[in-house]
């Protein structure tokens, strides 16, 4: 993947924002492997977790934002293999790795909590872009007392370099999960999400139990470089696409409680789709691969606009979709 080109990107991320956050900023510059040089096409308005950049609002850094002083990018060897790595930490003998940073994405009056979080690996753990890793809380499961908690899959929102371009580290992007009596109105702590706060409450130096990595169904296609991606996301199903960029990106937001669409309701990620949608049906026409990540709720919406402009333009969508899945065009991986 390392001479795959990402063009022509519509993309629609529905999140909760605060509106306090800065807005996107854009760069563009250029990406080589070869010379152990790596600048990225984009900023956006993520915090990544890096103390060194603390509070500098970025998505995806270059070496120099990276690393202060700037070193050189050394693992090439990452983009080596012809398949992608598999499986190598399982359930029962997970890979203890080191969380190195927790980073709050939002707001102070955003709703709900999300963080960046960077976990070192020591290279032991590598993986593609658009792979999981599973993370294992600690403590007991209360299903199964005497038996650990069942793992959790979380998307890696990195490349294989990691946020520091060494190889060693790899991010992750968390909601932490909470829980409110819809009675009182209170929240209720004894049915809080036990991974995501686990992740969340993490401290630099916590170990952290890894399983993986996982998944074939978001890895980049490498049999066309130059192949056109398009990418949909809810929430924090952005972070495998944060993992993909490269050059040459566009982006876009459906915000559900600061826009509204062209019938004056909130804005998701179906309306972006249908303000788009002669130009993304024409580039799935010529072959280009669309992306689905986030919850699984986003889908029907998003199938119902599809089917509604599909039939506008004189087609079956039931074909076109299988046709797409017949191509290897249809990726999604909602949960």
């Amino acid at each position: 993947m390392a001479h795959s080109a990402i063009t022509q990107v519509p993309v629609a991320v529905s999140i909760n924002a605060d509106t306090s956050l800065p807005k996107s900023v854009f760069k563009s510059n250029n990406v080589s492997f070869h010379d152990k040089s790596w600048n990225s096409r984009i900023s956006l308005d993520f915090k990544i977790a890096n103390s060194r950049t603390r509070g500098r609002p970025v998505v995806c850094m270059s070496v120099q934002q990276a690393s202060q002083p700037k070193v050189a990018v050394t693992p090439l060897s990452l983009e080596d293999a012809k398949d992608p790595p598999l499986h190598l930490y399982k359930n029962k003998e997970p890979y203890t790795g080191t969380i190195v940073s927790v980073e709050r994405l939002v707001g102070p009056k955003a709703p709900g909590e999300t963080c960046h979080i960077v976990i070192d690996h020591g290279g032991n753990v590598p993986y593609w872009e658009g792979q999981s890793y599973g993370i294992i809380p600690p403590g007991e499961n209360p299903k199964k007392p005497g038996n650990p908690h069942n793992v959790r899959l979380y998307s890696i929102a990195s490349t294989r370099y990691g946020d520091f371009f060494d190889g060693k580290t790899a991010s992750l992007c968390v909601r932490r999960a909470v829980y409110y009596d819809p009675e009182t109105g209170k929240e209720d702590p004894s049915k809080k999400g036990v991974c995501s706060n686990f992740l969340c409450d993490s401290k630099p130096g916590d170990q952290v139990q890894i399983t993986g990595p996982s998944g074939k169904i978001m890895l980049l296609p490498e049999d066309d470089p130059n192949a056109t991606h398009i990418m949909i996301a809810t929430g924090t199903g952005v972070a495998p696409f944060r993992g993909y960029l490269r050059h040459n990106f566009r982006f876009d937001r459906a915000l559900s409680r600061e826009q509204k669409n062209r019938s004056g309701g909130k804005m998701y990620v179906q309306d972006k789709i249908e303000e788009y949608s002669d130009e993304i049906f024409k580039l799935l026409d010529n072959g280009a691969h669309i992306y689905f990540c986030g919850l699984k709720g986003m889908m029907p919406g998003i199938q119902d606009t599809l089917k509604r402009v599909a039939e506008q333009r004189g087609e079956s969508w039931d074909e076109k979709l299988s046709q797409l899945k017949k191509n290897k065009q249809w990726h999604v991986e909602v949960y």
